[in-house]
């Protein structure tokens, strides 16, 4: 009986270390694509941006108020998140990949106006400050043992209150209430760095047992899609405080 207890705390012991390994090889695949996907926004967002020619298609060149196909660039990345959580499951791992990094370049479109309107140092400058800041707030995710599930409804109500608010201040243009938007954008995306990585952990040790490949793939591109979104509105939110004018 000791020598059967023995075998199965063994046996148990290298499941778990299968598990911790795997859970280390899907992080690492999720922050590996969102770093693609970033690599492929900044791209196409330099590109146009940096390019007169290329942004007067989308915005008036003298006050980067956007035109009809700009606002089509500006709402089209959010259309493709909503378009791509209904695809998921009919997509391939493959498809649902290379639909991420369409969606990458699509957000890069929608944001290259920032480089006909802040400084190239800033912009670097805010972009460095944002990584520090999201690898702090994701590693806070990965490894604390507090269960942080309770705060999901409270950002997603969050979330929707600042979005109705930023389509209301596209009328209003008030500058207190940009400044207000921005500091909440911070705090609720800073939120939800910690909270999706903590899902996106979770999520996988709850089906690790089954070794579902298919649901590996997709689950992380899923992730990466989170945590792309929660470093870009970080970035843009924290540039409106430390970016500087052209």
């Amino acid at each position: 009986m000791a020598e059967f207890d023995t075998i199965r705390t063994s046996q148990t012991g290298v499941r778990t270390a299968e598990i911790d390994a795997g859970l280390r090889a899907h992080m690492n695949k999720v922050y590996g694509i969102m770093s693609v996907g970033m690599l492929v926004t900044a791209g196409v967002a330099w590109a146009v941006g940096s390019s007169p020619a290329l942004l007067s298609i989308f915005r008036d060149p003298i006050t980067l108020q956007p035109n009809i196909l700009g606002w089509i660039a500006m709402f089209l990345p959010l259309g493709m998140v909503f378009l791509f959580g209904s695809m998921i499951n009919r997509l391939s791992a493959a498809g649902a990949q290379t639909f991420f990094y369409v969606f990458a370049a699509a957000m890069g479109l929608s944001i290259s106006w920032i480089f006909a309107a802040f400084t190239g140092i800033s912009i670097a400058n805010t972009f460095v400050a944002t990584s520090a800041g999201f690898a702090g707030l994701s590693l806070y995710g990965y490894t604390t043992n507090r269960d942080l599930s309770g705060m999901g409804k409270f950002l997603l109500m969050g979330l929707i209150g600042l979005i109705i608010a930023m389509v209301i201040n596209i009328f209003v243009g008030s500058s207190a209430m940009s400044f207000a938007i921005s500091v909440i954008g911070i705090l609720i995306f800073a939120g939800l760095t910690v909270y999706d990585t903590q899902k996106i952990k979770t999520d996988y040790l709850a089906h690790a047992h089954a070794m579902d490949d298919e649901w590996m793939a997709k689950s992380a591109i899923m992730g990466a899609l989170m945590l792309y979104l929660d470093f870009i509105n970080l970035f843009m939110f924290l540039l409106q405080f430390m970016g500087s004018r052209e």
